[in-house]
């Protein structure tokens, strides 16, 4: 073999802060890349091995196709040898649209929906029997076999259960030649200008012919196959026979059809079953299972007020305009005023003021002796809403809309989400939507017993299908998924479900020879789940595959193949590779992975845990997805950790239910909680902050000194000396994102984006300024010899130095360096920023406000990208907040945060149907005591 079938060469990766690094990875390997946060593991493995795939692929297309692709930046670096196709699993990949559902991610629904509409009986919704279908040879043959020797007449039906009078059909009827028809069971003959009475429902069908059925005569056999042909045109694929002397009938259908009723369905195919086709959706919510309805309780919340004070809700107190003028006219019409209470108004009159009508009415006055005509013609105030949240194109109109709407589960189809005939067909007396909802291990012991039920036919046309469902089952089910189920909404689920559900759609399309880049996949993973996920990655590469994870994770290092470590500290201070080898060879550098892997170095548990400030917040019958009735007691003052396994309804507690709740309460927020029955105790709290990973800013103009406000105060200071104060500059001017103090060449971006047709666009240093953003004049203005450009410049570190004398500055900055992120620099893009940096950054900025320490913090799972180092840092931040009397609640898998939490709630004991409790409650040391809990086995260990 030659090197590079063996090997992945990178030679001089520059990367954001990689130094120039060569590095040489073996191929069909599980190889973890691990280091600080920011030490610019991302860097390699996205930015750089998988950012040159990605390019080498889109090479191939021809120049014309990549103009529209948009060209893909060329990584900075030398060469890398030996990539095969790359595939990025990443976190936050997921579609946010509502139709998007487990199921489709995992193509498992589109499987069902084939094999529902070739295996599946169906079923009649009038009687529920099983329907049938004929081909015309079968019908022929049943009408010789059943109606020998009887006089029949063969009909096809042409209008079913229908008003109208009719007349042009029977005109129509008659000029086709035809000269008798059935109407509601009676047989007539065809006359000039006959109809029928237009309020009554009629059914009507065409007497084709009429015939003595003699089984022996071939005559008739010929006969009766033309008569069949000519009904099945003319019924739409129907026909009735009517035995001539009893008046029976019987119905035959080349499509599917209840052999009682006559209904029949179109014959099934796969879009059937979607609820994303109109065939297959549902009419009444379009296939979303839910709909927006208005609420009578939120339009008049209070029936004691009048209508002129303010009584209904969307209209406000009285004002003269020609809504109220029209409710005038209908108080006139009903013998109300507008200023009695709502309940004293007759029930007629609200009818008609919430639903819209209009009626035509006179009034006499009995002074004038004049009678007056007045015309309501009235939208209704409720058809009002829903027209407008329906129709608007205005984001605000339709939040203003939906506060007087409820989301209620779709009357028609009770959230299966498709239309009523395609929920008739059913597999062993399951339909689609049944096994939807079945959770996926549920699901596994269905189609484990299913062979069993199937005829020999349907088992001949499952059977290919039946393998891929089992198989991507299977794959769900190793990456600890079994508690989902395939209706889920993909935008409820978190970021390492929906990678791991990536992960088990990749496993099963069985590839070779693909270099797979993940993303920590162990993020949201109960330790208990751990071992399946590394055996699926183990199972990725023993097919055949390169499988690189960027990773924190103790197991994941030591079962990998090859380990590389990156740092030694992070941002400019690391960037390079300080060891790398087999998880045994790395052990034995003085590296801090390999101290906290062997156990030299640790995070040490508390001597004593927290008491708490005896105050505490009692949450009661919490119902939302999958809690069942949960009281919960959060003990104010002390650090609370929420754990359990993945999928047990942690974050529908807090995420769901607690933080809208207190969200609603201090800052008037929109998010609905999910259905809880009461809350006591939020006065014990002034404020709630949840610090998540979501990125600080989304444009490269914003960066850490902006968002924390730190920028403003150095701003002020340069306006302040005496140079600035000679020339009239203010703190404006020393702004890169307002005319005047900025380079106007690059409109103070620093650098200029030059378009390249079909060649990606290159950004470039800006030649007036060379990338500092200011103009000649601005950076004149010096402060300690510096310009504003050069502080930018500063990682936080110097910059902590460099303003030590002015406290403003010095506190924000040192809170900064203090959660540990001393190596970026003030002027770095936000857009550049890990989740767990981004996570600090935020952290950071709490940390420097006044507080008055009866703050409640929710935190999830705050170690995601975090090396144990990170880790130990933040928990010092975390312990500083909570010392000064505020609450900190966590939601966290990882055991050395959770080893360190002053009390514990466990919820579980497994995830979804098999969770929603709480499992156990307490301090470490006490849950460890829990024989039931899963947590506290794995706890056990750290403690």
């Amino acid at each position: 073999m030659t090197n590079f079938e063996e090997h992945i060469e990178v030679k001089g990766a520059r990367v954001h802060n990689l130094k120039n690094i060569d590095v040489t990875i073996p191929r069909e390997k599980l190889v973890v890349i691990t280091g600080l946060s920011g030490s610019g593991k991302s860097s390699l493995a996205f930015d750089t091995i998988y950012a040159e795939g990605q390019r080498r692929y889109i090479e191939t297309f021809s120049a014309y196709a990549r103009q529209f692709l948009g060209g893909l930046e060329r990584p900075d670096v030398d060469k890398i040898d030996g990539l095969s196709p790359v595939i990025a699993i990443e976190q936050k990949t997921t579609s946010k649209s509502p139709r998007s559902t487990v199921g489709t991610i995992t193509e498992i629904y589109d499987f069902l929906r084939l094999l529902f509409a070739r295996a599946a009986d169906a079923y009649s919704y009038k009687t529920g029997e099983l329907m049938v279908s004929y081909s015309d040879e079968h019908i022929k043959d049943l009408i010789l076999r059943d109606f020998e020797g009887k006089r029949i007449n063969v009909l096809a039906p042409v209008i079913k259960s229908r008003k109208g009078h009719y007349r042009e059909l029977f005109e129509q009827i008659s000029k086709q030649g035809f000269v008798k028809v059935r109407v509601d069971g009676e047989v007539r003959d065809l006359e000039k200008g006959m109809k029928l009475d237009r309020y009554k429902t009629h059914d009507i069908e065409i007497v084709i012919d009429r015939i003595k059925v003699d089984a022996s005569s071939d005559e008739t056999s010929k006969r009766l196959m033309e008569t069949i042909n000519t009904a099945m045109y003319h019924g739409d694929d129907v026909l009735m026979v009517m035995d001539h002397d009893t008046g029976n009938t019987r119905y035959f259908s080349r499509n599917l059809m209840c052999p009682t009723s006559g209904i029949s369905y179109p014959n099934p195919e796969p879009n059937t079953f979607s609820f994303n086709s109109p065939k297959g959706m549902c009419p009444t919510c379009n296939g979303l299972g839910r709909i927006y309805k208005v609420n009578r309780k939120k339009v008049i919340p209070d029936d004691t007020v009048s209508i002129k004070n303010g009584g209904i809700a969307p209209l406000g107190n009285f004002k003269k305009s020609w809504i109220f003028k029209q409710l005038e006219t209908i108080g006139q019409r009903f013998e109300f005023q507008l200023t009695d209470p709502i309940k004293n108004i007759p029930e007629e009159a609200i009818t008609m003021i919430l639903e819209g009508g209009n009626e035509k009415f006179s009034v006499s006055s009995k002074s004038l002796g004049v009678t007056r005509d007045y015309k309501i013609d009235f939208e209704g105030i409720e058809r009002f809403i829903k027209n407008q949240y329906e129709e608007s194109g205005s984001a605000s109109i339709k939040r203003w809309a939906r506060d007087f709407m409820d989301q209620v589960e779709c009357p028609e189809c009770h959230g299966a989400r498709l239309r009523k005939e395609s929920l008739y067909f059913k597999i062993h007396q399951k339909n689609i939507a049944e096994l939807s909802h079945l959770d996926i291990s549920d699901l596994k012991a269905f189609f484990e017993t299913l062979p069993d039920h199937l005829s020999e036919k349907q088992m001949a046309i499952a059977e290919e299908v039946l393998k891929e469902i089992n198989a991507r089952i299977r794959f769900l089910l190793d990456v600890g998924l079994d508690y989902l189920s395939l209706h889920r909404s993909s935008k409820s689920l978190s970021g390492g479900e929906a990678q791991r559900i990536r992960l088990a759609t990749q496993i099963g399309s069985q590839l070779v020879g693909v270099l797979y880049i993940l993303d920590e996949p162990s993020i949201g993973l109960h330790q208990r789940d751990n071992d399946r996920l590394i055996a699926s990655l183990e199972s990725l590469r023993d097919i055949g595959n390169s499988v690189i994870v960027v990773e924190h994770d103790k197991d994941m290092i030591v079962r990998a193949d090859h380990v590389i470590d990156i740092g030694p500290k992070a941002g400019r201070h690391g960037g390079e590779i300080i060891s790398q080898g087999s998880p045994r060879e790395i052990l034995s550098d003085e590296t801090l992975t390999a101290s906290y892997i062997r156990g030299t170095k640790k995070i040490e548990v508390p001597e004593e845990r927290r008491k708490g400030n005896g105050h505490e917040i009692v949450l009661k019958g919490c119902t939302g997805n999958n809690l069942k009735s949960v009281n919960v007691t959060f003990p104010l003052g002390k650090m609370i950790g929420v754990t359990g396994v993945s999928g047990s309804g942690k974050s529908t507690l807090i995420n769901e239910t607690l933080y809208p709740i207190l969200n609603a309460h201090f800052f008037n927020a929109v998010k609905k909680p999910m259905p809880y029955k009461s809350i006591k105790g939020i006065e014990h709290i002034d404020k709630v902050i949840d610090i998540n990973q979501s990125p600080i800013g989304r444009t490269p103009r914003s960066n850490p000194a902006t968002y924390t406000g730190v920028f403003s105060e150095i701003r002020s200071l340069f306006a302040q000396t005496p140079e600035a104060s000679i020339r009239g500059y203010k703190p404006g001017r020393f702004s890169f994102n307002v005319k005047g103090g900025r380079c106007e060449t690059c409109q103070g971006g620093g650098v200029k984006v030059i378009e390249m047709n079909f060649l990606p666009d290159v950004t470039v240093e800006c030649e007036t300024c060379q990338g500092k953003r200011f103009n000649r004049e601005t950076l004149e203005i010096r402060y300690k010899g510096k310009s504003i450009a050069d502080v930018l410049e500063m990682t936080m570190n110097e910059a902590v130095e460099f303003f030590s004398n002015i406290p403003k500055i010095h506190r924000k900055l040192k809170t900064i360096q203090d959660v540990g992120l001393g190596y970026i620099t003030l002027g770095q893009q936000s857009t550049t920023l890990s989740g767990g940096e981004a996570q600090r950054v935020k952290l950071a900025t709490e940390l420097s406000k006044k507080d008055t320490g009866n703050t409640f913090y929710i935190l999830d799972e705050p170690t995601t990208g975090l090396h144990f180092e990170d880790i130990r840092v933040l928990m010092n931040v975390l312990n500083i907040l909570t010392d000064k009397g505020n609450t900190v609640l966590i939601i966290e898998h990882n055991l050395d945060v959770i080893k360190m939490v002053d009390h514990i709630i466990d919820i579980g004991y497994e995830g979804g149907k098999g969770g929603g409790k709480v499992v156990a409650i307490g301090s470490p040391e006490e849950i460890v005591k829990n024989t039931k809990s899963y947590t506290a086995k794995y706890l056990k260990k750290e403690l």
